[in-house]
């Protein structure tokens, strides 16, 4: 699983949206947010939101980084004027947030809610299934309480209506609202399988009249999903997290990403290291990480990253020749050899003889360099078409006069790594 982390504008115009096939219809969320980026034209918004100039305002950062409040970034029960004016102080300035700095660029506009209590409520996939936490005294320092908050699990084949939730929530729970919380609690973690959600925190909500209010909202989604879910989740980005710059490559990746039906991932975590990889699927990506660090190569890793969903040769090949791009600017200063491993569980239905068509196209492009600076090619894979795939490479070894090994669905999935690293 890929946990990739999500704006809050996006997981709260879902929820808005869902709200009442998850939820409840007794009683709703309005879902009013407005997204405004550089590109925004802050004095056209209220010809499209007319209650902008209707009710009182807040108005935040939406970077993926919370204690906003803590570090004055929230503007709260503002007029639109107030509102525009805060954002046009702080649109495209830097802004320190613990030890990371970057610049404000995204933020978001809400109608205030005035309210008496804040609840917390969150959601977190283990192995065994999910957690659910709840508590009564929601708001900024939640780990300072968190002796009051109940968590309830529910396991993988549960089936949470059959759960007396209220019976699970505090006993300080307020007793009109015992109920509602429950249905709520009930409706949210439905919404949270339903899209498949890997983590999903409220803090605080609100009740309003007779109506939850979602104030703060921090969602991941399984990115591995998105064959699944990707309808429901409409045009979503993965924004990076605040203080990480994307690189040109990462930036083109992305870019790729997100035009294509696939799924196309690359962070760049070392680029003088020694050991890349270019691997298919999500989940397949985070073994082959977690095999190299248990190995003790962490600081050798230069990559992070899968491509998954039956991507064409030709997004293959603009993959692969982005890795390979990286990887073979510069040789070792020490003169060692460098490994690429192409791996992958047994794919369900991506064609592996098409991808690996454009991973050789991108091969031969790179042989000179490949050579130059001694890159040893370790290759597993199984799915649709593997033997034809896995012959593609085979030849490829002897024509380009480049080490590759190549191995099938017979060999364990990351074998590959402890033969390429360790020589076994």
């Amino acid at each position: 699983m890929a946990q990739r982390g999500i704006r809050e504008y996006d997981g709260k115009k879902m929820l808005a949206k869902y709200w009442t096939e998850y939820i409840s219809k007794d009683f709703t969320f309005s879902g009013k947010i407005i997204l405004v980026d550089p590109q925004t034209k802050l004095d056209d918004l209220p010809k499209k939101y007319k209650w902008l100039n209707q009710e009182k305002l807040v108005v935040k950062p939406d970077q993926l980084f919370g204690k906003r409040g803590k570090h004055g970034l929230i503007k709260a029960n503002a007029s639109f004027a107030e509102a525009k004016k805060w954002i046009k102080e702080r649109m495209n300035k830097e802004a320190t947030v613990g030890k990371v700095t970057d610049k404000l660029t995204h933020f978001i506009i809400e109608p205030y809610v005035p309210h008496k209590g804040e609840f917390y409520v969150a959601i977190k996939s283990n192995r065994q299934g999910d957690t659910i936490y709840f508590s009564n005294h929601g708001g900024v320092d939640i780990e300072s309480v968190w002796g009051t908050v109940a968590e309830i699990t529910v396991g993988v084949d549960q089936d949470i209506s059959k759960l007396n939730v209220e019976s699970k929530l505090p006993k300080d729970t307020p007793k009109e609202h015992r109920k509602m919380f429950a249905e709520f609690i009930k409706g949210l973690f439905k919404f949270y399988r339903g899209l498949n959600y890997a983590y999903l925190e409220i803090n605080p909500f609100a009740v309003s009249g007779k109506n939850i209010v979602p104030l703060d909202l921090v969602a991941r989604l399984d990115d591995t999903a998105h064959f699944e879910s990707g309808e429901k989740w409409g045009n979503i980005t993965f924004p990076a997290p605040f203080g990480r710059k994307l690189s040109k490559e990462e930036a083109y990746i992305k870019m790729m990403d997100e035009k294509s039906g696939a799924s196309l991932k690359l962070t760049v975590l070392n680029p003088k290291g020694r050991v890349w990889t270019m691997v298919a699927g999500g989940g397949g990506s985070v073994i082959y990480t977690d095999t190299i660090v248990d190995l003790g190569y962490r600081d050798e890793l230069a990559n992070y990253g899968e491509y998954s969903g039956n991507p064409t040769t030709d997004q293959t090949y603009e993959y692969a020749k982005t890795i390979l791009d990286l990887m073979t600017r510069e040789k070792d200063p020490k003169g060692r050899s460098k490994f690429l491993l192409i791996g992958g569980g047994i794919a369900n239905f991506t064609d592996v003889a098409k991808t690996f068509t454009g991973i050789t196209k991108a091969l031969r492009d790179y042989k000179k360099k490949l050579k130059d600076t001694k890159v040893k090619i370790y290759v597993r894979r199984g799915g649709p078409n593997y033997q034809e795939g896995l012959k593609i490479m085979r030849d490829l070894g002897d024509e380009l006069g480049v080490p590759i090994e190549v191995y099938g669905p017979e060999t364990h999935m990351t074998r590959i790594v402890n033969m390429a690293l360790e020589g076994n």
